[in-house]
């Protein structure tokens, strides 16, 4: 994965960027004891609390990004999850019932996998190679691959492969 895409889209730094400004204007515009410098240092304050806050998530990002590995082979998909504690999943093409892609305008992308009914992985241990608010049916996902659309296509040829050249369910990528 993209660690930067990885960032924004698992981690949510847009929201806790977004979080931290808002406080910001809120602890500036809501001290009316307090004189324009000292609610100006208040408000300075806050933004440095949330720059350091983005900065420990993007770390984190970076490191899912670096210990995180996808392999799709003829039979499966392989996903190596955690920074301190490695887990792998194996999803052979014959649980997965589909595949949905999702593109995003940086080039990135993500490929969920909608495994068939009686199949299931904790949504913990796969995050954040899980599909965002799929808490009752986690569904493992690529995510914030660069060049989605080709690994798309290759997911694709590959489960179609698996399944002698036919389609149907877990046949294709489906955007």
């Amino acid at each position: 994965p993209s660690a930067t895409s990885l960032w924004r889209r698992a981690y949510r730094a847009d929201i806790v960027a977004t979080y931290f400004a808002a406080l910001a204007i809120w602890i500036f515009f809501s001290s009316p004891l307090a004189t324009p410098e000292e609610a100006l240092v208040r408000g300075l304050l806050t933004l440095g609390g949330g720059v350091a806050a983005l900065a420990i998530l993007y770390l984190l990002a970076w490191l899912s990004a670096r210990t995180t590995f996808y392999v799709v082979t003829n039979r499966r998909v392989v996903l190596k999850v955690g920074i301190a504690l490695q887990i792998f999943h194996n999803v052979p093409f014959s649980k997965i019932e589909s595949a949905a892609l999702r593109t995003f305008g940086d080039g990135t992308g993500e490929i969920a996998f909608k495994l068939v009914a009686g199949e299931h992985i904790a949504y913990l241990p796969l995050w954040p190679s899980a599909r965002p608010f799929h808490l009752g049916n986690p569904q493992p996902s690529l995510r914030c691959i660069p060049g989605a659309r080709e690994v798309g296509a290759a997911v694709t040829r590959a489960m179609l492969e698996a399944n002698g050249g036919k389609g149907g369910p877990g046949a294709a990528v489906q955007p």
